[in-house]
């Protein structure tokens, strides 16, 4: 069995722009682009534990600051259990990870992020 801890090095990159140009949209105030950009994050990373867990808590940390209930409570089981599937690679592939989704149902991945894995020689 393969375990996934760590995202790639070849994908890292294009994970740390989509977590970057988060932050630069929430401190500009557009926070549906902003969170646009967290959801492109968590389908990039969400096969490895770190990424997966970590954005999974950056979700968490958007929910308390716009004071969103659905996303604080949504987030918590996804933060405790997401990291544990993608470790042992069972994730729901293309799910952006937000609570405004079933946590288990899988999505189809857009073409620029499939071109993203394509380029990074992933999946």
């Amino acid at each position: 069995m393969i375990f996934y801890t760590k995202i790639p090095t070849t994908l890292s990159p294009y994970f740390q722009r989509e977590l970057q140009m988060y932050r630069e949209e929430y401190q500009s105030g557009r926070l549906q682009i902003a969170w646009s950009h967290l959801e492109r994050a968590h389908i990039i990373g969400q096969r490895y534990l770190f990424s997966h867990s970590f954005v999974h808590w950056e979700m968490l940390l958007f929910g308390f600051r716009i004071k969103n209930p659905k996303e604080i409570i949504g987030q918590i089981p996804r933060l405790l259990v997401g990291g544990v599937k993608s470790f042992v690679g069972k994730v729901p592939v293309g799910n952006p990870g937000g609570a405004n989704f079933p946590p288990l149902k899988s999505f189809e991945i857009a073409q620029d992020i499939q071109e993203i894995f394509s380029k990074a020689g992933v999946r």
